[in-house]
């Protein structure tokens, strides 16, 4: 199975834990947290906004467009630090540690 498609699956892995667990959100945060020059826009916007608003679109883009994907990601220490508290946190970290598996791995 081509490398787009793998992505493309664990990325809607994520959008289904997300779901689950509400933490999906129907608003965008405002313009001005999209500004953003921290890492995972960290001075704006929750991780979880982080990863619906940014880090999921940017990912499908690189796919449909044909870019390079990343080869090297570490998402998953930032959300478990940042969420540790969360009880159904290693449900949101398997989908995030099988993409990051995969990228490395292309």
């Amino acid at each position: 199975m081509p490398i787009r498609h793998k992505t493309r699956q664990h990325l809607t892995a994520l959008q289904t834990v997300m779901n689950e667990l509400d933490l999906w959100q129907i608003e965008p945060p405002s313009e001005e947290a999209f500004a953003s020059t921290e890492p995972f826009a960290i001075d704006t916007m929750t991780p979880t906004e982080w990863l619906q608003w940014i880090f999921i679109p940017r990912m499908h883009a690189l796919c449909e467009s044909q870019q390079p994907l990343p080869n090297q990601i570490a998402i998953s220490p930032y959300i478990e630090e940042a969420l540790k508290e969360h009880e159904r946190l290693q449900d949101l970290l398997k989908p995030l540690l099988e993409l990051e598996e995969l990228l490395k791995n292309q």
